[in-house]
């Protein structure tokens, strides 16, 4: 099958995310008295990928008010520090620039804020290989994988079926296939494989290099 629009995910697909993350969150928790050691910091990980409402209230019992508040907590040291306390995965740009070359239309669909995803990716020099950047909202009104997806889709009138994503976590190929979109799982993010088991992506690649050798085949007519 031959796909001709990727939609990437960000974190956990692009870039590595998890400091930048965990001391927003630990930034946010202070604020409730929850006291997390530095050693600690890697149980917070599950917080990279779905939206942090429902993070902080798996994790931490929060109320959805609360969780909202703790949102906009975590929102106060990660718009201005914790963006930037990231590192772009080897191999990405050079995977964006070879697509890009090929004239393979690129975009990105995330559950960071829309507004935070286009400064980071500006400040990372690799916005413009993006045909849109799509994320959530800050008033949570799309903040599931499958809202930021259908809004790309019908930003662009793009064709489901001529679109496919790539994502490191379960959010990003459920989100999918609700919009009638095929997924690639890339192994190198924050997904196990117990978890793509569960939920059955089309396609799964382990390493960045891998992945470029699959959207190669992917993308061209056969």
């Amino acid at each position: 099958m031959t796909f001709k629009k990727l939609i990437f995910d960000l974190d956990g697909t692009l870039i590595e995310p998890k400091t930048g993350i965990t001391r927003a969150i630990v930034y946010a928790l202070k604020h409730y008295g929850i006291e997390i050691p530095e050693s600690g910091y890697d149980a917070l990980t599950p917080f990279i990928g779905p939206p942090l409402t429902e993070s902080f209230s798996r994790y931490f019992g929060f109320d959805d008010a609360k969780a909202r508040e703790a949102v906009e907590k975590y929102r106060e040291y990660y718009s201005v520090t914790g963006l930037f306390e990231c590192s772009v995965y080897p191999g990405i740009p050079e995977l964006l620039r070879q697509l890009h070359q090929a004239g393979v239309p690129v975009y990105l669909a995330t559950s960071k804020p829309q507004i935070f995803a286009e400064t980071l990716l500006k400040h990372l020099e690799l916005d413009h290989y993006f045909a849109l950047i799509a994320g959530s909202t800050l008033d949570h009104t799309r903040d599931q994988k499958s809202q930021v997806l259908n809004w790309l889709l019908s930003q662009e009138h793009l064709k489901p079926e001529e679109c496919l994503m790539i994502g490191d976590r379960h959010y990003d190929v459920e989100g999918a296939r609700a919009c009638g979109i095929d997924t690639v799982a890339v192994g190198y993010g924050y997904g196990s494989r117990e978890e793509f088991d569960l939920c059955a992506p089309a396609y799964r690649s382990e390493t960045v290099e891998a992945l470029a050798e699959l959207l190669q085949q992917l993308t061209q007519e056969n």
